[in-house]
């Protein structure tokens, strides 16, 4: 097939626009579609294609399809020259005619009878007369998208004051374009068929990707020249909504009732993804059924709404102690009534949430102790999730100001290499879950009298398996199921006849407690069955994690 290339003048960009590309020209600006939808059905990917002026990519694409032979390139001529005369090869060096078609050149017909190809640019020069919606994008491509957009989308991001080096930008779309879109590929194709040309739906230039083409630089530029690339944290996402989208996909409800379920968070049924489904299994006979092909013209354009700013996640990790009988690790609420004025993770959170300037987070930690246990020793792993934060770096000298900060705050926790981290890093924390380490420290009771020598063959019980039923205390959240645990090491230290500490090296995931006192038999062996006396836990500190995670910080 041999090539007609229409030159844009003010870039010096070539449209690589075939002769088969010539009927899908022509049946779609009469139908109504804008210039840089005409570009996309053509498969045009040249970037800069779309970013000239719209009204002058029209009047080349006029020009295209008005000036027939005469408009092809030398080269192109050049390489058929031996299968043309020179009357031919004269035509298709010639300059393309500046002035729209005479009257006389209007009612033209070719030999077969069919309107002349300058009639129909006569026909498609007097649509864009009229200034119409585009039929197909709801006019995203033509006065929604250009510099005064980009400068609304700029304002806004300045207002919500990220920091940020890159950005993304994201674009949602009303759903009905899917099916104006199908129509309008419908439209072409049975034509082309004729012609044997296939034009494989995939291979049209998504209304996104154009939009993002004519844009990215608009917004760089209008933000002072930050980068706009195709993979960045932030993200600032344009939304356009049109009042016709439940009209326009009505029908496929009804064709196509199992692809649209009603949903509590979504205020119509006509979702991207629905429509999508839809259009993927309806016949193109039931289509053109029910919906105009080429699609009617549109009352309106596409509105825009809210311009929305999203920074992908920063995740800080660190190491807590606490030294509090008091203090729950999270909130402690029953029956919707909150027990405990604060927890560790609302302390360590304020001061991060505060700094980073995030909208919320997710805590998360390698176990996490009952309320009245301590955590001693190099303290506990943790890590912080901050959502949409609108600062994302912090240097070392500021994240030790912080950790500062959030020891100064109470005096009831304390935390310590805190370090900001990878989201792959987190993964780390819980690596080997159940085959790391934690050391404790007990305050045992015991109901009968002891003497030191009592309990001095605790010390030489190595790697004591134990059977734990799912305690009763935590029966409510976690499923009923019989655990093995491992007590690698214990140790004793006497106090009086009814009190000693016992040190333990355990698994991760003993429960200690029934341990101590058999939870009614459910823990296997227990130490009441080991002393033959009742036992009970006064007070339970936890002395070591051993999860080398995150890495210590010299302080």
């Amino acid at each position: 097939m041999n090539h007609l290339c229409v030159r844009i003048l003010q870039s010096g960009v070539m449209l690589p626009l075939k002769e088969k590309d010539k009927p899908i020209v022509q049946k779609l600006l009469s139908a109504g579609c804008c210039a840089r939808c005409v570009l996309r059905f053509c498969c045009v990917s040249v970037q800069a294609a779309y970013r000239q002026p719209q009204q002058d990519t029209l009047k080349e694409l006029q020009d295209f399809i008005s000036s027939a032979e005469n408009s092809k390139s030398p080269d192109s001529a050049g390489a058929e020259s031996t299968d043309r005369n020179n009357k031919s090869h004269d035509a298709a060096v010639s300059e393309p005619p500046e002035d729209p078609p005479s009257k006389r050149a209007k009612l033209e017909l070719s030999a077969t009878g069919a309107p002349s190809e300058e009639d129909a640019a006569a026909v498609v020069k007097q649509k864009d007369e009229e200034s119409c919606v585009c039929v197909v994008c709801l006019g995203v491509l033509q006065e929604l998208c250009g510099p005064t957009q980009a400068v609304k989308i700029a304002e806004a991001v300045k207002a919500e004051k990220y920091e940020f080096d890159t950005l993304v930008l994201s674009v949602s779309l009303p759903a009905q374009l899917c099916v104006r879109e199908h129509s309008c590929w419908l439209h072409v194709k049975k034509e082309l068929r004729e012609k044997s040309v296939a034009l494989d739906k995939d291979d049209v230039i998504q209304v996104k990707e154009a939009f993002k083409w004519i844009m990215q630089g608009l917004v760089a530029r209008a933000l002072g020249g930050v980068a706009v690339v195709t993979r960045s944290l932030f993200e600032v996402g344009v939304e356009f909504t049109h009042p016709e989208t439940d009209a326009d996909c009505h029908f496929l409800a009804t064709t196509c009732p199992d692809c649209f379920k009603p949903t509590k968070n979504k205020q119509s049924v006509f979702t991207r993804m629905a429509v999508v489904k839809a259009l993927e299994k309806i016949s193109d006979a039931k289509f053109l059924k029910h919906y105009p092909c080429p699609p009617a013209q549109p009352s309106s354009s596409c509105m825009p709404r809210d311009i929305q700013c999203l920074h992908g996640s920063v995740f800080v990790a660190g190491r807590y102690n606490k030294f509090c009988r008091s203090l729950p690790q999270t909130p402690w609420v029953i029956d919707g009534e909150r027990r405990m004025e604060s927890s560790v993770e609302e302390l360590i959170a304020a001061p991060l949430l505060s700094s980073f300037r995030a909208n919320s987070f997710n805590f998360s930690s390698s176990g996490r102790e009952d309320v009245d246990v301590r955590t001693l020793g190099n303290g506990r792993p943790f890590a912080m999730e901050l959502l949409n934060p609108h600062r994302s770096r912090l240097s070392k000298v500021e994240m030790k100001q912080l950790q500062e900060t959030i020891n100064k705050s109470s005096d009831k926790i304390r935390v310590r290499d805190l370090q900001i981290v990878t989201r792959d890093a987190m993964s780390r924390m819980k690596e080997g879950e159940e085959e790391k380490t934690k050391s404790y420290t007990a305050l045992i009771w015991t109901q009968k009298p002891i003497q030191r020598d009592d309990i001095t063959f605790i010390d030489d019980i190595k790697d004591l398996t134990l059977d734990q039923k799912t305690p009763l205390r935590v029966l409510h959240r976690r499923a009923l199921a019989v655990r093995q645990r491992v007590i690698h090491s214990m140790n004793t230290r006497f106090l009086d006849s009814h009190h000693f500490y016992l040190g333990l090296k355990t698994q991760a995931g003993t429960y200690i407690k029934e341990f101590v006192h058999g939870d009614f038999g459910r823990t296997v062996p227990n130490l009441c069955k080991l002393l033959k006396t009742d036992t009970d836990i006064l007070e339970l500190d936890v002395e070591s994690v051993d999860v080398d995670w995150p890495p210590s910080i010299p302080e």
